[in-house]
């Protein structure tokens, strides 16, 4: 299907083929040139006035989504020739006395500076074939993709999982795929994902009404939000009786492969809030937030940056590994000690059964009490409340108020032994491309740790891996939980925690704070940790209470 804006269709932006890139761009300049036109004639604003700034706003006719989406592609598209022509065309147009926008943010993350990221234009030939594919596949290259792509590997199994489930062909249809999404990244309130896929919905022929609530959606996909709001917050309640509600409702009843993309759509943009939220991920420069119309002011400095309390690019974005306190040294130092102590422990002596499952319990109800202090606000975010209910539903610790939950073994249901052929079977090739997925974030290892080399870093991965599958009650009997509180300290886990099971609440502060002196590629990998372990947590319980309804 076609893209239109009025007259303005996108589609051939996304060809890989010059010629056909360069013809698009003439029809796109002609139909922006001949709109603005319409709106201020050249005669009627002298080219003083242009040179100012102070010129007619382009609101009318829907000109300014038009001249938004120009300034995304003048800086974000992979291909050089539609990016220069981009910027072009909006300098046409402002000769024509109307305001073009610009853009509000440093980067792709509030957390990590500019200069610190991938510069669109300036990435290898990896990272380029990397950002092509993106962006013929989704017409753009967003926030997420230029951070994940500190882990080239990664983001490449992250791409085609994701293209995957969204657009190649599955249960269920393509605008129920992307209002799954948007259901999905409301319950964390992540409007940088739900103003994407509000896009993509409406781009697939999606009804535009289904986006003034959940109500207004059909039935089906109302009958999905009690599975939504449990997986997101409570995933260990999911019971098969759950799933035979979603299965026998009639004439909305969900078929098994239906159901099983559902969850796995629903976890995937669960734990993408996760990493949304947690690597600080910017406003898309063509979405609310990512950009203005408003005239920089004096020195190129915008008032909404200082009542947000950003003084200055270089102040707000101090890099971690600019000038490295002795004391974070010494932290790297005696984390490197701890894991040189504990891999000596295990080879000496190992704990019997019964220690280790003291010590798993130990560390479920202490995780319970890590929370943060902090009062700062997060990341402000437009109300999505409409796209999902019971907006009091949230995150609540599994063994709070003497409601005890089993301990989930995965020695009796795991990913590998169970729900990867579940998947699998219902969903072809889907289970193959999560534990793909799986294995690269989990696995992933530079052999670094800040400024080391050579490190064997298998037993911090471990640790953040199993912290956060403990946090909803999983336990492996064969890890030794005691390694947890000696390889991570307590601001690691309010971050891990925040991030993991209340992602909006994540702020900068709690990202600066942990690991000082580590690199920012090494914290978006902890991050990618923390996403795929999530989404496997989710899983386990969803496919659990499936399996034992088919059973």
């Amino acid at each position: 299907m076609e893209e239109r804006e009025g007259e303005v269709r996108w589609d051939g932006l996304c060809s890989r083929d010059a010629a056909a890139r360069a013809a698009a761009l003439d029809t796109i300049g002609q139909a922006v040139l001949r709109r603005s036109e319409t709106i201020a004639p050249v005669a009627a604003v002298p080219p003083s006035r242009a040179a100012d700034g102070l010129l007619a706003p382009a609101a009318r006719d829907g000109l300014s989504a038009v001249l938004a989406r120009l300034l995304m592609l003048s800086k974000r598209c992979p291909f050089p020739d539609v990016r220069e022509r981009s910027e072009a065309i909006l300098g046409a147009v402002q000769e024509l006395g109307i305001r073009i926008p610009r853009p509000l943010e440093h980067g792709p993350s509030r957390f990590i500076p500019e200069k610190e990221t991938i510069q669109v234009g300036n990435e290898d030939a990896m990272m380029h074939a990397l950002f092509a594919e993106s962006f013929a596949t989704l017409g753009r290259l967003d926030n997420v993709t230029l951070v994940m792509v500190f882990h080239p590997q990664y983001l490449e199994s992250f791409l085609k999982t994701q293209h995957y489930l969204l657009q190649m062909d599955g249960p269920l249809p393509l605008h129920y795929r992307h209002y799954i999404g948007i259901m999905a990244a409301a319950r964390h309130q992540c409007s940088y994902l739900v103003n994407l896929h509000v896009n993509d919905f409406l781009h697939v022929g999606g009804d535009p009404k289904w986006l003034n609530g959940l109500e207004n959606a059909p039935q089906k996909l109302q009958n999905l939000g009690e599975l939504n709001k449990m997986l997101a917050h409570r995933p260990w309640l999911i019971t098969k009786e759950h799933i035979e509600q979603l299965l026998k409702t009639e004439e909305n009843s969900w078929s098994l492969a239906e159901l099983i993309h559902a969850v796995v759509l629903l976890t995937h943009y669960h734990s993408l809030a996760s990493f949304t939220f947690g690597c600080g991920i910017s406003p898309e420069i063509d979405c609310e937030g990512g950009h203005t119309f408003r005239p920089p002011s004096v020195s190129n400095y915008c008032i909404c940056n200082i009542t947000n309390g950003y003084h200055g690019v270089d102040e707000i974005h101090a890099s971690p590994t600019g000038s490295i306190p002795v004391k974070s040294v010494c932290e790297v130092e005696a984390l490197m000690e701890k894991m040189k102590q504990l891999q000596e422990c295990r080879d000496e002596e190992e704990a019997s059964q019964e220690e280790m499952a003291t010590r798993f319990e130990r560390e479920k109800r202490e995780s319970m009490f890590v929370c943060s202090s902090e009062d700062e606000e997060s990341a402000p975010t437009r109300d999505v409340s409409r796209h999902f209910e019971d907006t009091s539903y949230g995150y609540k610790d599994f063994s709070r108020h003497g409601m005890h939950v089993p301990t989930f073994r995965v020695q009796d249901y795991s990913w590998e032994d169970h729900g990867y052929s579940l998947v699998n079977r219902l969903y072809p090739d889907v289970g193959q491309l999560l534990d793909e997925k799986f294995h690269i974030a989990y696995n992933l290892t530079y052999n670094t740790m800040a400024m080391h080399k050579d490190v064997d870093t298998s037993m911090l991965r471990r640790a953040i891996w199993n912290y956060i599958h403990c946090m909803f009650g999983i336990r492996y009997d064969d890890y030794d939980y005691g390694e947890i509180n000696q390889l991570l300290d307590r601001s690691f886990k309010v971050y891990i925690k925040t991030v993991v099971c209340t992602p909006e609440k994540t702020t900068k502060r709690m990202y600066d704070s942990f690991w000082r002196q580590f690199e920012h590629s090494e914290k978006v990998h902890v991050n990618l940790l923390l996403v795929e372990a999530r989404m496997q947590a989710e899983l386990l319980y969803a496919l659990r209470a499936i399996t034992r309804y088919m059973t």
